[in-house]
Formats: structure tokens, C-alpha cells, sequence
């Protein structure tokens, strides 16, 4: 098969399909890998889906916190299968070979769906700096109308933030080798296997991505810097756990998320190593998704009723 076309005159060439490396080569271990993949993605879909059901049916649920919640359980499974099923589909058939759109388009929707996960995590933790520290105002902080507002920004800032970069990535040249090491179209190895200068790439990445991330990060330090001010004013031990123990959710998302993040696209360049962030990718493409709704049901009482409730009422019912 024809990988890639010549240039012309230049003597350079062109690529006009990837091969993902993925993680290994031997069947055996690729048959585990499917199967293990195939499991944690079902797991992903049913329990997000459940998520929202919940969230839609249970008339207790249609709170901020939980629109919010919602509206990351539907980025998560967005999310998951910008990735899972071709990773899914390579372990099964071992056709590794993705095309130059292709590997285009699934750049772009991960970097969107990554970003709004950025900003939608800022959103929720504006969210519980509202409840905390303003109960009173509440209501018209969080209003229907602001709940709507912090979605479409997240959205748009996810959108803006991946048609840049990858305009900026697949506007550079492919000449040398069309393996990309790594089970994802990502900046880092589509960057590292270039045969163009990709400095520039490089900088408007870490500026526009990295102030995404980095100022989406800090402002999350911020809001639970005021919410802790806020509990520590709280005279009742029990209601200073009571306000905290709203946060814990969020918190453990949050550290799973921007850790990995931060860890894989903020570093420099020479320090990537392909095999180091093709786990950590694991963890924010694939765990992180399928931990959400567990994170967010086990050490929550409203969403543990509100199961209940379902269960009881198709109990009933049947």
C-alpha cells in the first residue's frame, strides 16, 4: 500500500495515512487488551448513561450541581469514543492504519471534548464556590440562564482552543515515517514524527492550550481557596464536614484529570516519552471516564436515593 505520495521536485514526501503503534505487537496480549478495553468502555457508556437518566427522571436531581453533571457524563462519553472503539478495533483485527482526515478528526473532536472537560470541571467548581459561600444568592448565581452560559462557554473554548491546533499540526509535513507512536492522534507524537519545524506549533500549543488548562486550574485553586475560608467560619464540626463533603467529588476528578493532563501536554517536548504518555493517556482517555460516575455516586446520598428510587419504582412497576 502506498503510505506516502511524492512532493515533486522538492525530493520530500508526503503521508497520506498513519499506522497507531498502540501498545503491543504480540496477539495474545492484544486479545487481553481487547477484551479488557472492551469491558471498561461498556462500563463507561452504562455508567454515564445512567448518570444522565437519573439526573432527567428524578425530579431532585434538577439542581445546577446536577445540570452540570449531566452535561460531563454526555463530554465523557463523547469523550471515550473519540478514542475507544478504534483502539478497540485495531486490538480486534490489528488494522492499525488510520488516514490522514481520519487522524485529523479525531485530534480535533478529542481536543474539543478535552477542553470543554477543562472548562466544564471550572464550571462545577464555580458551582460549589456559589453554594458555599453565597447560599443566599444562590439561586441567581446558578440560574437556568448561567447553567446554559457556563455549557456553551465550555464548548465554544474547547472548539476554539482544537481548530488552532489542529490546523497548526496537520499544516506541517509528514516526509519521514507514518507510524505514530502512540494508540491516539495527539499532539505530542504527531508533533515529534513531523519532519517540519515545529516550533511554532510547539508555542501557540502550550500558549493557547496551557493558559486553557493552566488558567481553568487556577481558578478552581481559587474558588476552593474561598470555599475552605468560607467552612472554617462554620461554628458546627458537622456542618464543616457537611460543606466539605460536597466537594469531594469534584476534588478527586479534578487532581485524576488535570494531573494527567497537565502532566502530558505542559511538559517540554524533549522530555516526552512515548511510553509514559501512553499510559497517562489511558488514564484521562479511558479511567478517568469510566471512574466519574462511581466517583460521583458512591459518596453521594442524592444520587444513591435517586437510584433507589428507580429501582423501587420499576419494582413496582413490574
Amino acid at each position: 500500500m502506498d503510505f506516502i505520495k511524492p512532493l515533486g521536485k522538492q525530493n520530500q514526501t508526503s503521508v497520506t495515512e498513519f499506522v497507531l503503534l498502540g501498545f503491543s505487537v504480540d496477539p495474545k496480549k492484544q486479545s487481553l487488551l481487547f477484551a479488557l478495553g472492551l469491558l471498561v468502555y461498556l462500563f463507561t457508556l452504562a455508567g454515564n448513561l445512567a448518570i444522565i437518566s437519573l439526573i432527567r427522571i428524578d425530579q431532585c436531581l434538577q439542581t445546577p450541581m446536577y445540570f452540570l453533571l449531566g452535561n460531563l457524563s454526555f463530554i465523557e462519553i463523547c469523550y471515550t469514543s473519540t478514542t475507544a472503539p478504534k483502539m478497540l478495533w485495531d486490538l480486534l483485527l490489528g488494522d492499525k492504519t488510520i488516514s490522514f482526515i481520519g487522524c485529523a478528526l479525531q485530534l480535533y473532536f478529542f481536543g474539543t471534548l478535552g477542553c470543554a472537560e477543562c472548562v466544564l470541571l471550572l464550571a462545577m467548581a464555580y458551582d460549589r464556590y456559589a453554594a458555599i459561600c453565597h447560599p443566599l444568592r444562590y439561586t441567581l448565581l446558578m440560574s437556568q440562564k448561567v447553567c446554559w452560559g457556563l455549557v456553551v462557554c465550555s464548548w465554544a473554548i474547547g472548539n476554539f482552543n482544537s481548530i488552532v491546533n489542529t490546523a497548526l499540526v496537520f499544516s506541517l509535513d509528514f516526509c519521514q515515517s507514518n507510524e505514530i507512536d502512540h494508540f491516539i492522534c495527539d499532539i505530542p507524537p504527531l508533533l515529534k514524527l513531523s519532519c517540519s519545524d515545529t516550533s511554532v506549533s510547539q508555542l501557540v500549543t502550550f500558549n493557547i492550550s496551557g493558559g486553557i488548562m493552566i488558567g481553568a486550574f487556577g481558578l478552581i485553586l481559587l474558588s476552593y481557596i474561598l470555599i475552605v475560608f468560607s467552612v472554617l467560619k462554620i461554628r458546627s464540626a458537622q456542618g464543616r464536614i457537611k460543606a466539605f463533603s460536597t466537594c469531594v467529588s469534584h476534588l478527586t476528578v479534578v487532581s485524576i484529570f488535570y494531573g494527567s493532563v497537565m502532566y502530558t501536554y505542559l511538559r517540554p517536548s524533549s522530555s516526552h516519552s512515548m511510553e509514559q504518555d501512553r499510559l497517562v493517556a489511558v488514564l484521562y482517555t479511558i479511567i478517568t471516564p469510566m471512574l466519574n460516575p462511581l466517583i460521583y455516586s458512591l459518596r453521594n446520598k442524592e444520587v444513591q436515593g435517586a437510584v433507589r428510587r428507580a429501582l423501587s419504582k420499576n419494582k413496582w412497576l413490574a
